[in-house]
């Protein structure tokens, strides 16, 4: 068996089994790696280069803004900041046909700036958004596909811990790729809204409006989100003008969260500790996935796999955009029956080479796949957001989230083909660091 058919064996076959034994997914990366690389080295050189990678990973500063940003995120959830953006996003939003829904958008995108995940997005704004869209008689499948759609903008809007992930392990900076998924971020929550639009225009029963508020209770409201906004103009502006790296912007954000809760009188010190203790756990979540990616990562390395890949797509007779669609196709695809982030980690030592080998900036590469990869948390049969709103919209069956959010598809696939066309859509705000 040819080096190149052992990596794919360890993909196709053995991690598969893995994932459908409910392995974890970073051990099940792990070991699939460690395994590949004894059948390949031998156990000796496999456990010497098992000890190199982890130690030479692990001991990188750059890992340590994972952890901030979390804890960032954490904080900024117990003190309730996600209910004063959805509150602020209401009162500007409700009083129009399927306002309210646009505003469960809206605040998911406000809250995902300072989360960076869509689980803790789903979770949250299910909880705040979906009595309210019950109480003026939404439709079920209108109000659950938007919050479980605009979940998923946790992980385009930076801070994002997907986006993180790719820069530690691609070498692109992680503050250019943040910059780099602000436009396409507001573009995809543009698109969202639209589709609730265009849904309440031909099933007006919908999404009736809400009551009207006046201009003082509008501005009123606006203090409901002063603390995203401040949080945003610090991580995004600092690392925009150059003052912090991303490990420095995530402390200067946790620390400001910690700050404004606290002075605000919205974070007790039993919220404080609960914060910590989901950081933690999260984070050491995060930790054994970026492991597990490492040992496999170097696995698929030494079967030279991404490089036959990258060789056999270069004498493709097909043009180069083809090529990429072809790659975003696996990534939808791929999105769908397992975690985005697993699949990232795994295909990104196969496709980065290709991507640069065909000419395309890797820094654009990488938020276009963050984008296509993160459209498999609202399809089936993975769909981790569209699971989560499910288990919290009491009496609605997962059919009706499903067709909710099936209608959003359209928006993540108008989004992707406008970044292929315009890749000045993403690289233009990193052009100006």
């Amino acid at each position: 068996m040819s080096l190149a058919m052992v990596g794919l064996t360890g993909i196709l076959i053995l991690l598969l089994v893995l994932f459908l034994v409910r392995m974890p997914v970073g051990l099940a990366m792990g070991v699939v790696g460690l395994c590949g690389l004894w059948y390949v080295k031998g156990l000796p050189v496999a456990l010497g280069l098992l000890g190199d990678e982890v130690w030479g990973v692990f001991s990188s500063y750059g890992l340590t803004v994972i952890p901030l940003f979390i804890l960032m995120g954490q904080v900024c959830f117990y003190a309730g900041v996600n209910k004063r953006l959805y509150g602020a996003a209401y009162v500007w939003m409700g009083p129009i046909r399927g306002g309210i829904a646009m505003a469960t958008v809206l605040a998911c995108a406000g809250f995902s700036a300072i989360s960076g995940s869509n689980s803790a997005t789903a979770a949250t704004m299910s909880t705040v958004a979906l009595p309210e869209m019950k109480k003026y008689r939404y439709s079920s499948i209108l109000s659950t596909g938007s919050v479980a759609a605009g979940a998923t903008l946790g992980v385009v809007i930076p801070p994002s811990v997907v986006l993180i992930i790719i820069g530690l392990q691609t070498g692109v900076s992680i503050g250019k790729l943040f910059m780099g998924g602000v436009i396409p971020g507001i573009l995809l929550t543009g698109l969202f809204m639209a589709t609730i639009w265009y849904l309440c225009k031909v099933h007006p029963t919908w999404g009736p409006a809400g009551p009207r508020t006046t201009w003082r209770e509008k501005i009123a409201s606006l203090s409901g989100s002063l603390e995203m906004l401040l949080l945003f103009a610090l991580v995004m502006g600092g690392l925009f003008a150059g003052f912090f790296t991303p490990s420095e912007a995530g402390a200067a954000g946790a620390g400001l969260s910690i700050l404004l809760s606290t002075m605000r009188r919205r974070l007790s010190m039993s919220d404080l500790h609960k914060a910590l203790m989901d950081t933690l756990r999260v984070s050491s979540m995060i930790m054994v996935i970026v492991l597990g990616a490492v040992i496999f990562g170097r696995f698929l390395a030494v079967t030279r796999l991404p490089f036959e890949v990258a060789q056999w797509t270069a004498g493709l007779s097909l043009p180069g955009w083809a090529i990429i669609l072809m790659i975003c196709a696996i990534y939808a695809v791929g999105g769908a029956i397992m975690d985005a982030l697993a699949l990232l980690l795994i295909t990104i030592p196969i496709f980065f080479p290709v991507a640069q080998g065909l000419g395309y900036d890797p820094l654009w590469f990488g938020v276009l796949i963050t984008v296509v990869t993160t459209l498999g948390a609202i399809t089936p049969p993975v769909g981790v957001s569209t699971f989560i709103v499910a288990s919290m919209a009491t009496g609605v069956p997962l059919s009706d989230v499903f067709r909710g959010v099936s209608y959003f598809t359209f928006a993540f696939i108008a989004c992707v083909l406008l970044m292929m066309i315009f890749p000045g859509l993403v690289l233009w705000l990193p052009g100006l660091m």
